[in-house]
C-alpha cells in the first residue's frame, strides 16, 4: 500500500464523512480503483505525486502536481504510455544537460519580452495514444527552465459538461522544474519496473495470445523524418505502431497484427506499381531527348550505312 503521505486524490477530500451524492460516487470510485504504490517528490516549492493505480481496465500511473497554494493538476498514463513517457524524459534530460547557462537576453527572446510566460520552447515533443494527447515542452522564464507537460483527452462529440465542439476537452498541465527531471524520471521508471511487467504479462497472456517475446523495434531515416516501427501488445492483441517523427512533429498509427499481411501486400503492390510508372516515365523522357530512340542519332546511322 502507498505511504501515508501519498494520495494525490485523497488530499483535501478526507475531511468530513457527510453524505451527499458526490461523496457516495467518490466512494464508489475509490472501491473500484485500487492504489498499489505512491511516491512523493518535493521539487522547489512544489509537490509531485506519482501513484500506481489499478482498476478493471488495468494498471495506470496518475501524476499530480500540488502547488504552494494547494492547487492541483493531474495527468494519467497507461503503463505502456508511461514507458514511452520515461524514454522521452531521457531525451529531455540529455538536451537540458547540453544547454549552457541562460542569459537575460535569451530569456527575453524566448518569452518575447513578456515576463508572464515563455513562448518559444527549447525542445518539444508530443505523444498521441488512443484518445489522449501529451505535449512536452522544455521552456524557460525568469524563474528558470522547466518541462511543461499538457494532456488533452478526446471524450467524443458532446461528451460531458464543458466539452469543446469536436469532442476535445481542455486538458491538464503540470510544470516540472528542470532540476527535478532526473529524480522524476527515476521515480517513474521505478514504478514501471515494479508494476509494469505484470500488467504487460496479463495483457499478452490474455488477448495477445500469450507471446513471451515480440520482434524488436526499428527505425528508418528519410530526408528530415524518422519512422519508428515498434511491436507491442495489450489486452486486445499484438499491434505495430508506426511513428513519423520530425524535430517539431510526431504522429503515430497503430496496426493490429491481423492486418499486417494486408498492409504489407498493399505496400508491396504500390511499390511495384510505382516502380513501373517510374520506368515508363524514364523511357518517355529518353525518347524525347535528342539522340534518343527514333531521334537524330538513328538518322545519322542510316547515313553512315549509305
Amino acid at each position: 500500500m502507498a505511504d501515508g503521505d501519498s494520495g494525490s486524490e485523497r488530499g483535501g477530500s478526507s475531511g468530513g464523512g457527510g453524505g451527499g451524492g458526490g461523496g457516495f460516487h467518490h466512494y464508489q470510485r475509490d472501491q473500484e480503483t485500487q492504489e498499489l504504490a505512491s511516491k512523493r517528490l518535493d521539487i522547489q516549492n512544489k509537490r509531485f505525486y506519482l501513484d500506481v493505480k489499478q482498476n478493471a481496465k488495468g494498471r495506470f500511473i496518475k501524476i499530480a502536481e500540488v502547488g504552494a497554494g494547494g492547487s492541483k493538476s493531474r495527468l494519467t498514463l497507461s503503463m505502456s504510455v508511461a514507458a514511452e513517457f520515461r524514454d522521452y524524459l531521457g531525451d529531455f534530460i540529455e538536451h537540458y544537460a547540453q544547454l549552457g547557462p541562460s542569459s537575460p537576453e535569451q530569456i527575453a527572446q524566448s518569452s518575447g519580452g513578456d515576463d508572464s510566460g515563455p513562448r518559444r520552447a527549447l525542445k518539444s515533443e508530443f505523444l498521441v495514444r488512443e484518445n489522449r494527447k501529451y505535449y512536452l515542452d522544455l521552456k524557460e522564464n525568469q524563474r528558470g527552465r522547466f518541462l511543461r507537460i499538457r494532456q488533452t483527452v478526446n471524450r467524443g462529440p458532446g461528451f460531458g459538461v464543458g466539452a469543446i465542439p469536436g469532442g476535445m476537452q481542455s486538458g491538464q498541465t503540470i510544470a516540472l522544474p528542470a532540476q527535478g527531471l532526473i529524480e522524476f524520471r527515476d521515480a517513474l521508471a521505478k514504478h514501471i519496473d515494479d508494476y509494469g511487467g505484470d500488467d504487460e504479462e496479463l495483457a499478452s497472456g490474455g488477448g495477445a495470445g500469450g507471446y513471451s517475446e515480440l520482434p524488436e523495434g526499428t527505425s528508418i531515416m528519410v530526408d528530415s523524418k524518422r519512422f519508428f516501427f515498434d511491436v507491442g501488445s495489450n489486452k486486445y492483441g499484438v499491434f505495430l505502431r508506426v511513428s513519423e517523427v520530425k524535430p517539431s512533429y510526431r504522429n503515430s498509427i497503430t496496426i493490429p497484427f491481423k492486418a499486417w499481411g494486408k498492409f504489407g501486400g498493399a505496400f508491396s503492390r504500390y511499390a511495384d506499381e510505382m516502380k513501373e510508372i517510374q520506368e515508363r516515365q524514364r523511357d518517355k523522357m529518353f525518347e524525347r531527348r535528342p539522340g534518343g530512340a527514333g531521334g537524330e542519332e538513328s538518322e545519322g546511322d542510316d547515313v553512315d550505312d549509305d
